[in-house]
């Protein structure tokens, strides 16, 4: 049987790509801001609908750096409930992780956890759109305008997403894009900084190539993080498949949301109705009243070669370099370490087929069957 995994990458026909290789074949400009890096920074500002976009060559770099570009000490507030990289770009800088407990319904960063949270040493929050699905971004605001702090937003999840028609990438100081293979929008590897003016984004392009402002003068100590010409030549041909993407993702999710309403203890995820979600995961929580564990869940799909992800888990909090950490102890996290060992992420890709996603639903159902046995035997 046909191994399914949990995603695919968005691949335009090949047909598409070739001109772009045969250009930059022909003008031998490889990286360092050239005709197509430029040009996706320029297609990508308009199509998100941000002012100021600056390409990476992947979203852990623009991370990294935009901590630099905004002069972040101390500590920072983040979530326990995202991949390895965000916290992972803290300690790159120097900068303490304090981890703050998720609401129980989008998974994001709870603002009510985060004040408390707050000492002499913080200097800013770093959230993560959790699925794509907003974090409360007024909220939030409103706790770093109180007490000063900066706002970085890991929007990984969020290319594309909207709220009350206005991009979410606006909210913030900046806001950070990943382009991976695995995300709703791709460059093979890749990533942004979305950024709010011309001088911040001057900062951020010099960080990103060594610190140079011109041919002999350097102005800070930046790091190589240039995003190639062959990277911005895929992601304009992918501008082109997007919005058909999105529309398969959503009418995935809507399939999905349909054939596993019926099953007791798969509870699926929703986007309010001022949001206009990328539907870029497609997570479902397996309460107790499933028959089987989640875990065991996930076992037997990948029996059925069906590759589900348990995102996240375990939480960050809970790997070697944090868990000394005081705001890492799980009685700190209840709401996030609950969550944790119950969430699964289903397949979800434009090009995911109906007999295939009925498929992942017929192995749940018969796992649901199977544990209803069980339990009357």
């Amino acid at each position: 049987m046909q191994n399914l995994f949990v995603t695919s990458p968005l691949l335009p026909p090949l047909e598409e790509f070739i001109p772009y290789l045969e250009q930059i074949w022909e003008n031998k400009y490889l990286t360092n801001g050239g005709p197509f890096h430029q040009a996706l920074e320029a297609r990508l500002a308009e199509y998100l609908g941000v002012e100021h976009l600056c390409l990476f060559s992947n979203g852990t770099l623009a991370l990294l750096t935009a901590l630099q570009a905004l002069r972040i000490t101390g500590e920072v507030i983040t979530t326990p409930y995202s991949f390895v990289a965000t916290s992972h770009s803290l300690l790159w800088n120097g900068l303490t992780p304090v981890f703050a407990d998720i609401d129980p319904v989008t998974c994001n960063i709870d603002p009510n956890k985060i004040e408390p949270l707050i000492t002499s040493a913080t200097s800013a929050i770093l959230p993560v759109h959790c699925y794509g699905l907003p974090c409360d971004v007024d909220k939030i605001q409103s706790i770093a305008d109180a007490w000063g702090l900066k706002v970085i937003y890991d929007a990984a999840h969020a290319f594309g997403v909207k709220k009350n028609h206005q991009s979410i990438l606006n909210c913030g100081d900046l806001s950070i894009l990943s382009f991976h293979a695995t995300k709703v929008f791709n460059t093979f590897e890749g990533g942004a900084i979305i950024c709010p003016d011309a001088r911040m984004k001057q900062r951020i392009d010099y960080l990103k190539n060594f610190g140079f402002a011109d041919e002999t003068t350097v102005v800070a100590p930046g790091i190589n993080a240039k995003m190639n010409e062959v990277q911005a030549a895929f992601g304009l041909v992918q501008l082109g498949h997007i919005d058909n993407a999105l529309a398969s993702r959503a009418a995935i999710h809507d399939r999905y949301c349909e054939w596993l309403a019926d099953i007791p203890g798969i509870e699926t995820f929703s986007a309010p109705d001022d949001v206009e979600w990328n539907h870029s995961y497609f997570p479902v929580r397996v309460n107790d009243d499933f028959p089987v564990s989640r875990d065991a869940l996930y076992e037997a799909l990948k029996a059925e070669n069906i590759y589900s992800r348990r995102y996240f888990y375990p939480l960050i909090s809970a790997f070697s370099m944090y868990r000394h950490l005081p705001s890492a102890q799980p009685q700190n996290l209840p709401i996030a370490s609950g969550i944790a060992e119950r969430i699964l992420c289903l397949p979800i890709f434009p090009d995911l087929t109906e007999e295939d996603q009925r498929r992942v639903v017929d192995a749940i159902r018969a796992q649901a069957a199977l544990g209803v046995a069980e339990k009357v035997a």
